[in-house]
């Protein structure tokens, strides 16, 4: 019994009557894309090479995104164990071998309960003018850092990394709608939690930020959302190419008469691009409208405090109308794509609506 190869994947062997989902072409975005371009070129009968897809730009290094967090000069730990101020054991617990490599989120915690505690202090140390001072300054030079213990506890962490990793390839066909909407709360979740607190709500709890962060140590949404732009502009253009090719040099149709050649070309049209290609290219808006914006925002209510070296790779994947976002450039390549299907129908009398 002999066998032969589909193209791409899959080796079956002759007389096999169940064509499984592995080797279903359709059934992952990589090879749904490279099979829509090798169908388009053979009904345009025309030569192609798959371009290389842009291996996207990875979030900066954690000790790029995390910045450095001003340290208080702590000199009043015995005189507040005189009053009795809870203020002595946050203090205490920061200078202890734990405090010293809190990770970032227990350490916007510490800043919190530092300035909640301080304050609670305050009436307990009116009669000792010079310890009332300097509690007092410590607490505005919380206040003012509280921003950069809020940056380094969202984009600085590993969480965050984790959830924009480039590594795990594209977002599947058919993706876990619920994880993508869960990523969108648990963002917004974080956006609400900043704008708490820099109204001055220093009591605002941290367990949920805490959950989410944990949820995506295993969740990889955003970045598999990026490596899907990139993936579908080089095919896209790769396609465009191709018809862009066909429209420059021999007619697809004589005298606006359609032959079997565009009879063809419009069967890979309608039964590949729109029955395949376009629904997985409106899941990826669909998801982009449902993720960057929120993302975006927690981006843009920190911009005073933001890394140099972050801002490249925010304007690249967190912004839609920058030319050189992927988004945009998504955009440019649907549109090109789109009014080349149109221009090479239009030859045959079977304009697409």
């Amino acid at each position: 019994m002999g066998a032969f190869r589909l193209p791409g994947i899959c080796v079956l062997v002759v007389g096999l009557t169940i064509l499984t989902s592995g080797c279903n072409p359709f059934s992952e975005p990589r090879s749904m894309l490279d099979e829509y371009v090798e169908r388009l070129a053979r009904v345009l009968e025309l030569e192609h090479s798959l371009s290389p897809i842009d291996p996207g730009e990875r979030i900066p290094r954690r000790r790029d995104r995390q910045l450095a967090l001003p340290e208080l000069d702590i000199n009043m730990l015995d005189f507040l164990s005189l009053y009795g101020c809870e203020l002595q054991y946050v203090v205490g617990e920061r200078n202890s071998v734990m405090g010293r490599v809190m990770q970032p989120l227990n350490r916007l915690r510490y800043e919190q309960r530092f300035i909640v505690e301080a304050r609670n202090c305050l009436p307990e140390i009116h009669t000792d003018d010079a310890l009332y001072q300097q509690v007092g300054q410590a607490i505005e030079s919380k206040i003012a850092s509280l921003p950069i213990a809020f940056w380094n506890a969202t984009w600085g962490t590993e969480e965050m990394e984790s959830l924009a990793t480039l590594a795990k390839g594209a977002l599947p066909v058919t993706p876990d709608r619920g994880r993508v909407i869960q990523v969108a709360a648990d963002l917004a979740l974080l956006n609400t939690t900043l704008e708490v607190m820099l109204v001055g709500n220093y009591h605002q709890p941290l367990d949920d930020v805490a959950a989410l962060q944990q949820r995506w140590l295993n969740t990889h949404t955003l970045g598999q959302l990026f490596v899907s732009a990139h993936l579908l502009t080089a095919r896209l253009d790769d396609a465009t190419r191709l018809m862009q090719q066909r429209l420059e040099g021999r007619p697809l149709c004589l005298q606006g008469k359609p032959g079997q050649q565009a009879r063809l070309a419009e069967a890979v049209l309608f039964n590949v691009y729109s029955t395949n290609v376009q629904p997985y290219l409106t899941l990826v808006q669909r998801t982009r409208d449902d993720m960057v914006p929120v993302a975006a925002t927690l981006v843009q209510r920190q911009l005073a405090v933001m890394p140099a070296e972050f801002e490249p790779w925010y304007r690249r994947y967190l912004t839609v109308t920058d030319p050189g976002s992927v988004w945009y450039q998504l955009d440019q390549a649907m549109d090109r794509h789109t009014r080349s299907w149109q221009a090479l129908m239009k030859q045959c009398g079977l304009m697409p609506g």
